[in-house]
């Protein structure tokens, strides 16, 4: 079958009220598979479908599903089975889900939460969005030191069922903070009376509840992890990340990037279903700063009227000079933006790093400069003298866009703003302004006798 034809064979399952074979034939996806076809499915179908799936089933699925068909699908569901499917899902894909409700709907379905799962929920939801606290799970495997390695493998067998992983357990004191881990593997080639003290790594790399959720994921990329523990103010275990939140961080803070790099605000939703008004608002801002940032493009160049009316050839170039520095500088920007992002680069670095800039632009403006000089040479009309002018401007600009483009991040950074904001759009902006500038001064100056000559 057709992955587009899945939708509609569940749509025909509900017209047809063939329950049994519905259940069947949605069970027969995996949960994730399953969810990417529930987009295409009205807000009523999905919570019919989730009426009659198996609950573990069901709650899978809801937590692959996208935070707005989430949100669209659960406004269908009567409280009593939405506070039943809560209960059975991870704790953080739950705090996740009742972070979308309305305030007196959470309040509602808490309240018919058992009294554990509740507590468990309003702890995890006091934590500040962004940070380990907000993203981590509380279910994961605990051990003590005095443990042999059989009697280990018993507790884990225990707690396998409710636990996030048991590849790696948590070795605590009494005061319940972590001491090391052990992983599920240490322990089944272990002889069987060995201690648990004996076994554990004690190098253990934690995050800090208020921890930033891209140094956490900067963490588990690093040390090569699975999961990574947390704790709170008093060095005492409260949840784990593992790698697969780490993945949903990762994809969402890329995005974000990618968004403010093209000049417009973070979209949180599936942009095929976002609304109108909610494209305008994102877009227009920047936008509408760029218009008045580029008047000064066109007010420069109202300053060189006399230039360009004694060598008119020099308008022929004007596009393609502006155009090679904005994308010089939109290059070293983008280059910038991610080395930051990712930790490759420091503020620090930023002084060696200017001077590799300096030298990569230069080679790069002598060779653009050395083909827009044929170009020049070649073109009726030009001449040998705008020729000149065209190809050291060609450098110039490119020298000064690359390092338009290099600094910029840095300068967000020192204000504690977001590097991705010194987006490709603002940057070709300010290098149109200096690109016009550089070009007109250079053959007011360069061509000065022709200029006089024409007046």
């Amino acid at each position: 079958m057709e992955a587009t034809e899945t939708p509609h064979v569940l749509q025909e399952y509900l017209r047809e009220g063939k329950l049994e074979a519905l259940k069947e034939f949605c069970q027969s996806f995996h949960p994730a598979a399953l969810a990417e076809h529930f987009d295409e499915l009205e807000p009523e179908e999905r919570a019919q479908i989730l009426s009659i799936l198996s609950p573990a089933f069901r709650a899978e699925l809801v937590g692959h599903l996208e935070p707005l068909t989430q949100m669209e699908t659960v406004d269908f569901m009567p409280d009593i089975d939405l506070a039943r499917m809560v209960t059975i899902m991870p704790s953080d894909e739950r705090v996740d889900l009742l972070k979308l409700l309305p305030e007196d709907r959470r309040e509602e379905v808490l309240r018919k939460v058992a009294q554990t799962e509740r507590e468990d929920i309003l702890r995890l939801v006091a934590y500040k969005e962004g940070t380990a606290g907000a993203i981590m799970t509380s279910e994961y495997a605990i051990l003590t030191p005095d443990l042999t390695a059989r009697e280990a493998i018993d507790h884990l067998r225990t707690q396998a069922p409710n636990a996030e992983t048991i590849y790696y357990a948590y070795v605590v004191n009494e005061q319940r903070r972590p001491q090391g881990l052990v992983s599920l593997k240490d322990l089944i080639v272990a002889r069987a009376y060995t201690l648990v003290e004996d076994l554990m790594a004690r190098d253990l790399v934690v995050a800090q509840t208020d921890e930033d959720q891209e140094e956490v994921a900067r963490k588990l990329s690093l040390y090569d992890l699975l999961a990574i523990p947390v704790v709170n103010g008093e060095g005492v275990l409260v949840g784990i990340v593992t790698f697969d939140d780490v993945l949903d961080v990762t994809e969402a803070e890329a995005t974000t990037d990618f968004h403010r790099m093209g000049a417009s605000g973070a979209v949180t939703s599936n942009i095929r279903d976002a609304s109108l008004g909610l494209l305008y608002r994102k877009r227009v801002p920047w936008l509408l700063i760029l218009v008045f940032v580029n008047i000064f493009s066109g007010y420069f160049i109202s300053r060189y009227e006399a230039t360009i009316e004694a060598v008119v050839a020099l308008v022929f170039f004007l596009p393609l000079l502006i155009d090679s520095g904005g994308n010089a500088g939109s290059q070293s920007a983008t280059l910038m933006v991610r080395a930051l992002a990712v930790g490759d680069v420091q503020l620090r670095d930023w002084l060696r790093l200017l001077g590799k800039e300096v030298f990569v632009a230069l080679t790069i403006g002598v060779s653009m400069a050395a083909a827009v000089w044929l170009v020049g040479m070649y073109i009726r009309g030009t001449g040998p003298d705008v020729a000149v002018v065209v190809a050291a401007t060609m450098v110039a600009v490119v020298l000064v866009g690359s390092l338009i483009g290099m600094l910029l991040p840095f300068v967000f950074t020192v204000f504690r703003l977001d590097p991705a904001s010194a987006s490709a759009p603002l940057v070709t902006s300010l290098c149109d302004i200096v690109g016009v500038l550089i070009y007109f001064s250079t053959a007011t100056w360069y061509l000065r006798d022709y200029i006089t000559a024409a007046a």
